[in-house]
């Protein structure tokens, strides 16, 4: 019709005309695109109202009707449940049910109303769509907001959630229900989740420590940050799994240089100091092979038909076949150590450069020298080929690039722009780009055409180790010194996610053939495997961004503060790890928080100089206490809730009145710097431990020193009385814990264990234990009486700065370095029913979480039962997996990332084996 139309004019006005009528049609497409998307969004906007007036029935429905018809439909297997509960209360089938007083205490009018309720989202979108998708994100806000404070809501999708054990019908509206309930945080840990199908969904983040997952079937679900602590896995099917996290392969003894794929992405190989080269099964996670030489190798590659394996070792190249495991052939000719090897894409060539500033180019078939490349002024670091096989790159010491014609040998460009020594290289797979990472932190991605810089990406903190562009050349993944792995996005420069987890630099980062995996090579010895891509966004948990300074339980034991380095206080909901409430005041690092006796004020103490008064309620600034010259190192009320002191790094003890919040008159000066204080019990005792390595008591009334302890071998960093008064803790820098005395001021104990320094000691509320946290990384528990250590909880990854006992002394808070505040169980092995109200109801149904008392045999069931980070990461310590299955969506095993975090693989349902 087109052509028929602009025939009858020439070719210039055909060309006007053409393009006036696909301007035309482009506009109208993108008239009807924003219609669509409208009319989309509304579509959704008017589902969600449906989905919620549907749930919002459930509102008039008593709240114990919930868990007396899950128990019932359970224990009855009922597989319909519409059809059981549409039966006339009086029905002869009631009657014949086990639980029929109990039907008839849950009340005609309760079963009416929810079987209203399920008739209506069984024909819902809400049981056919994944409701965890992007699109269904305003959808979910705007439930989230209705429904998180509505109590028979959440019980009704608990119901649903239980409903997918026994009617297939409900499997997807109960995913989503699961999806919600992680979502709005709500507290399901140590619940029944037996024999659960969940499918469709994400549970990133979710919290299900000491939960029974038995018998539970999970299809394409993502358990990204999932913490299942002490949970019960038996006779899983578990399939499909994406994991945004890394799996951890451990078997070399030393730094590992360098990771490769294979060409396949079955086989992933790795060089380390320790000499070795291992080859490892990328689906088992397990070692096929291992090479030893005498030795270490820098570099190694995979010929591209997969067959062979390079290495640069000393100042030799060997080639190993890999069906066998034996030295094929060995080049000769460097005089100086090989940095890196790199096979031509089509096999023929194998570069390799070397410290003795050269680059070199060999027959990879008979090992001849074809062709030797100068030019750099240092070591070569890194070689790698062009696509089409007719450039090489390299980079250098001299803090440049080359770029060689490989059939000539002749240098076809140079690329300045580092500032220091050029890494590593890597071309995209289109060959347009090269990317270049450098000692200067950056990285630069270089236009090949043009032969100018493109980009520069700026983020790393460290030295640049290793970059790999992505199959799809649409990221760029990079490892570093800092320890982290960034990923980038090629086209727009920014930085798409950061991946933490190996404790010391990165060496080397590689794609997997089919870019669903990177593999990462650490000098903490291990190799980490992550997904990269889940098609879905990752939960952010917004949270503090430094190191957590300080933790403290607010009085009735259900909100948690902490102080940060990022300047911010945080309180957290101590059930449910949600964050209440952000605290901005301070200028800088928060290194003291304290709440008053009462609970109704918080006090921050910064390295501002500056102590900051909060109201909880309200989370406003109720006054700032200026007059401190340097940082305020700790703070501390009085029992009696009257006085609030302060330490300093200027050598002072500052005493605030609570009521005017004036300081008193007297100022108490010390030849040393102050780095803690506590009150006693009684609040006449004011104890604080000095730079000078002493322990001073001083009579809180008079301001006059009482005693001196004398015992500790560096600085007192932290001080604290036991409950009844008469005994002191205290932890130094010189790794020790002492015991004290009070009324003879002589010391009971010393207590030795930690590896580092000891940062802060905390009592229970009975005074019968004392946790100790460390720059070691570990927090012990001590028995005060005995001296003995009870337990090691282990599980953050830099220093413990600050532990806290809640009230009730059930449970444990530490913050770290690690950016993340840990709750831990103190209570081992003890069992937990769902709620509080239906206890009486439950226990006449015999309800046990671990019938067997399982968890009871566990050498240490102190376990992490929340973590508050800005980052989930998955959690198994203590968790019990007999028989099942557990496979990711590339196939791969999982139970090795189990093992790896602590958790058991049972050999039979009454025993187990801990790796």
């Amino acid at each position: 019709m087109l052509q028929i139309f602009t025939m009858f004019f020439s070719s210039s006005q055909k060309h006007k005309i053409l393009f006036l009528l696909q301007y035309i049609t482009q506009i109208e497409y993108l008239k009807f695109n924003i219609i669509f998307k409208k009319q989309k969004m509304n579509s959704q906007k008017k589902q969600g109202d449906d989905l919620y007036g549907i749930l919002a029935l459930s509102k008039d429905v008593d709240e114990i009707a919930f868990p007396i018809l899950i128990m019932i439909l359970r224990r009855e297997k009922i597989e319909d449940c519409l059809e059981f509960l549409s039966q006339d209360q009086n029905h002869r089938k009631y009657e014949e049910v086990k639980y029929y007083e109990w039907m008839l205490k849950v009340g005609r009018n309760n079963v009416k109303k929810i079987t209203n309720v399920l008739n209506q989202i069984k024909d819902h979108e809400f049981n056919k769509e994944n409701y965890s998708k992007k699109e269904y994100k305003k959808v979910n806000l705007n439930l989230i907001t209705n429904i998180s404070n509505n109590k028979k809501i959440i019980e009704l999708l608990k119901l649903l959630v239980h409903l997918t054990t026994l009617d297939e019908r409900y499997i997807q509206s109960g995913s989503n229900s699961i999806y919600l309930l992680v979502q709005m945080m709500v507290d399901l840990k140590e619940q029944s989740f037996q024999n659960i199908r969940i499918r469709n969904t994400s549970l990133v983040g979710a919290n299900f420590v000491r939960c029974d997952l038995s018998k539970s079937e999970f299809d394409f679900v993502i358990i990204s940050g999932m913490n299942l602590n002490g949970a019960k896995l038996f006779n899983c099917k578990w399939r499909n799994l994406v994991i945004n996290e890394e799996i951890k392969l451990k078997g070399h003894g030393g730094i590992v240089n360098q990771v490769c794929f294979s060409t396949n992405g079955k086989s992933l190989a790795s060089c380390s100091i320790d000499k070795s080269i291992c080859l490892w099964d990328i689906k088992t996670g397990k070692i096929k092979f291992v090479i030893r030489g005498k030795s270490d190798g820098k570099s190694i590659c995979f010929s591209p038909n997969g067959i062979a394996l390079a290495q640069g070792r000393d100042k030799f190249v060997y080639i190993w076949n890999l069906k066998t495991g034996k030295q094929i052939i060995k080049f000769n000719g460097h005089i100086d150590i090989i940095n890196s090897v790199c096979f031509s894409p089509d096999g023929t060539i194998l570069a390799s450069g070397s410290q003795d500033k050269s680059i070199r180019l060999w027959d990879a078939k008979i090992g001849q020298l074809k062709e030797k490349l100068d030019g750099h002024k240092f070591s070569v670091q890194s070689v790698c080929f062009s696509p089409d096989c007719t450039t090489l790159g390299s980079g250098s010491e001299d803090n440049s690039i080359r770029l060689w014609d490989t059939k000539t040998g002749q240098q076809k460009a140079k690329l300045d722009g580092h500032s220091s020594c050029v890494n590593q290289i890597c071309f995209s797979l289109d060959g347009t780009t090269l990317a270049s990472g450098s000692l200067d932190k950056s990285i630069r991605l270089w236009d090949l055409k043009e032969g100018q810089q493109k980009i520069k990406l700026d983020g790393h903190s460290s030295s640049v180790n290793s970059i790999c562009f992505s199959l799809d050349g649409t990221i760029l993944a990079s490892g570093s010194l800092d320890k982290s792995i960034r990923l980038w996005d090629v086209k727009t420069g920014q930085q798409k996610d950061k991946l933490d987890s190996h404790k010391n630099c990165v060496q080397s980062v590689c794609f997997s053939p089919d870019d669903t995996t990177l593999a990462s090579g650490s000098a903490d010895k291990s190799i980490c495997l992550w997904q990269i891509k889940t098609g879905e966004e990752k939960a952010k948990l917004e949270g503090h961004k430094n190191w957590v300074q300080s933790v403290c339980f607010s009085p009735d034991g259900t909100t948690l503060a902490s102080g940060s380095a990022d300047k911010s206080i945080c309180l957290w909901d101590v059930k449910t790890g949600r964050q209440k409430a952000k605290l901005d005041g301070h200028i800088d690092w928060v290194k003291s928080v304290c709440f008053s006796p009462d609970g109704t004020t918080l006090a921050s103490g910064s390295i501002d100089k500056s102590i900051c008064l909060w109201d909880i309620k309200t989370g406003q600034q109720q006054a700032k206490l200026d007059g401190h010259i340097d940082w305020i190192k700790s703070i501390c009320f009085s029992s009696n809730g009257f006085t609030l002191a302060s330490c300093s790094f200027d050598k002072s003890i500052r005493l605030w009145d609570v009521k005017t919040w004036y300081q008193k008159p007297k100022l108490y000066n010390h030849d040393n710097q102050i780095y803690s204080i506590c009150f006693s019990p009684d609040s006449t005792i004011l104890a604080y431990g000095t730079a000078d390595k002493a322990i001073r008591l001083m009579d809180v009334k008079t301001g006059q020193q009482k005693a001196k302890l004398d015992g500790h071998l560096s600085y007192v960093n932290s001080v604290s009385f036991s409950p009844d008064g008469t005994t002191l803790a205290s932890g130094s820098f010189d790794k020790s814990i002492h015991l004290w005395d009070v009324e003879t001021v002589q010391s009971k104990a010393s207590l030795a264990g930690h590896s580092k320094s000891v940062l802060s000691v905390c009592f229970s509320p009975d005074g019968t234990t004392l946790a100790s946290g460390s720059a070691d990384k570990s927090i012990y528990l001590w028995d005060v009486q005995t001296g003995q250590q009870l337990a090691k909880l282990d599980g953050h990854e830099n220093w413990v700065q600050s532990v806290c006992f809640s009230p009730d002394g059930t449970t444990l808070a530490s913050g770290s370095a690690d950016k993340s505040i840990r709750i831990w169980d103190v209570k081992s092995g003890q069992q937990f029913l769902p709620s509080d109200s239906y206890k009486e109801i439950l226990t006449q149904f015999k309800v046990s979480i671990f019938p067997n008392s399982i968890l009871l045999d566990i050498p240490s069931s102190y376990i992490t039962i929340l973590r508050i980070s800005q980052n989930p990461i998955f959690q198994a310590y203590g968790t019990l997996i007999f028989k099942g299955e557990f496979v990711n969506s590339q196939g791969l095993d999982l139970r090795s990332l189990f093992k790896s975090k602590g958790g058991c693989i049972l050999s039979s349902s009454n025993g187990f084996q801990q790796n």
